[in-house]
């Protein structure tokens, strides 16, 4: 059998594709080093957070759907929107007025808030929760391909930035044959996949 171009993208293709498929059973598991500190917290995400040498101060938290979280001692903070690092530094900043130097831990224990949604003439279409970072054609692959009727040049990818919408276009024959590479983007937190 002989190995040309088009045989090499569809493998490479098939592989890229099969990623996200396999990481999508481990969304309870704890966010990993990608997603540890710099991580950016969303609601439904759960957070242990542990106050050494004080029990009463160790929590299992989920950010709520306005984004706070409520902690003893100091009420609600906004969780939602910070980084790991930047909540923590934070909440101790809040518990040196009633502990001196806490020492604080803050890990996800379940990332919740990655979601993003696939629509149109898909196979699979719907919402997709993720814990890893994919891009717009793993997107597609995780829905299950393009149905034999979708207007595989015209596939569009909305994404909310500053409370505005930036629409990206895909085309998805040009992309899967290893141009305009361009176009086939990381995906961020609530991005929605169009396929007309």
């Amino acid at each position: 059998m002989k190995f040309n171009k088009k045989m090499f993208v569809f493998f490479i293709f098939i592989i890229m594709s099969a990623l996200p498929a396999w990481t999508l059973g481990q969304e309870n598991k704890p966010a990993e080093s990608s997603q540890g500190l710099d991580y950016v917290l969303g609601p439904s995400d759960i957070l242990d957070i542990s106050v050494w040498k004080n029990d009463a101060l160790t929590k299992q938290l989920p950010v709520l759907p306005d984004g706070k979280i409520s902690f003893p001692l100091i009420g609600e903070v906004m969780a939602g929107g910070k980084t790991v690092a930047k909540l923590k530094e934070e909440l101790e900043k809040k518990l040196t007025n009633f502990i001196s130097s806490p020492v604080l831990s803050v890990v996800v224990t379940q990332v919740n808030s990655m979601q993003i949604y696939v629509i149109g003439r898909v196979n699979r279409p719907g919402r997709y929760q993720i814990n890893t970072d994919i891009n717009t054609l793993q997107a597609l692959a995780l829905a299950g391909g393009l149905t034999p009727f979708a207007k595989r040049e015209k596939i569009k990818l909305f994404r909310e930035v500053d409370g505005k919408t930036r629409i990206f276009s895909f085309n998805y024959d040009k992309v899967s044959q290893g141009e305009n590479l361009d176009q086939n983007i990381q995906l961020k937190r609530g991005d929605v996949i169009v396929a007309p």
